[in-house]
């Protein structure tokens, strides 16, 4: 089993909210992760909540600002927030531009040098951190979910969709929903996968969709005064493609809504209780 490194534990809402750090193998290199325990894991396993966070994020982001820890412990909900990225590569360009590199992982694994050796987001989220949290911790993996905000929204979007099977439910806060065709997609996909379009329809939810659909209702919402709604995000091209793949898909526009995470901390408890009712928990 590999080893895990407690950074620290706090009760939190009569559980544990916990900071953990293991030398990954897919990101050849130490990683870190929150998991909040609520108070039925004492008794027994419960289902688990994967939270992508988004660019500049870490995993204490949605650990601290999302507040989803309160009702995650009325429904028994177990919460696992990666790193967005690995850290400390040395690698030339990987930090200086919040856009791309550590902090900006996008979920995907590299075939480019130097990325390829450290940046397989997709590998470690969707096969290596699910099989160590499932070692440690006390989760019901065949009740899993995914969720994630803006760059992890299109993380949580494409893993869900290249791995139906596993997870119960997806979600989203303000996606990236379609790299291939926004500046933040056209930017990093082709220094991480090369120069192949037909690569980055791999990791392009829009793309995605009208291969495989994903069973059950996705939830995504959106404010409507995101900075980045019209240039980077555009979800009227997901509801689109989910239209033309009959993807049932539940699209919420808030007015007056950002893309921080005051607009999270509003909603969160409406995705928590959408993933409870797949996970079995209402």
């Amino acid at each position: 089993m590999t080893t895990l490194e407690t950074i620290s534990e706090q009760r939190l809402h009569g559980g544990v909210q916990g900071f953990y750090r293991h030398t990954s193998q897919a990101c050849a290199g130490p990683m870190r992760f929150a998991v909040y325990q609520p108070p039925q894991a004492a008794r027994h396993a419960c289902p688990v909540l994967y939270f992508l966070a988004g660019l500049t994020c870490t995993e204490e982001t949605a650990t601290i600002k999302a507040g989803a820890q309160r009702l995650a412990a009325e429904l028994g909900l177990v919460l696992v927030m990666p790193d967005t990225s690995p850290r400390e590569t040395g690698f030339d360009g990987a930090t200086g531009d919040w856009e791309f590199g550590e902090g900006a992982g996008f979920y995907l694994d590299a075939t480019q040098a130097p990325w390829s050796s450290r940046f397989n987001m997709h590998a470690y989220v969707a096969d290596e951190l699910p099989a160590l949290v499932g070692g440690h911790f006390p989760v019901d993996a065949s009740h899993s979910a995914l969720c994630g905000h803006s760059m992890g929204g299109h993380g949580a979007l494409t893993i869900a969709l290249k791995h139906p099977t596993r997870y119960r439910s997806v979600s989203a806060f303000a996606p990236i929903v379609a790299p291939s065709q926004v500046p933040w997609g056209r930017k990093a996909l082709p220094r991480y996968l090369g120069d192949d379009a037909h690569a980055w329809a791999d990791y392009d939810a829009c793309e995605l969709v009208r291969r495989q659909t994903f069973p059950g209702t996705i939830l995504v919402d959106q404010g409507e005064a995101d900075p980045f709604l019209e240039a980077q995000l555009k979800p009227e091209l997901f509801d689109r493609a989910c239209a033309e793949a009959g993807q049932s898909l539940l699209l919420r526009r808030h007015a007056g809504y950002d893309h921080s995470y005051w607009f999270i901390a509003s909603f969160i408890d409406d995705h928590l209780r959408h993933h409870a009712a797949a996970l079995g928990l209402l």
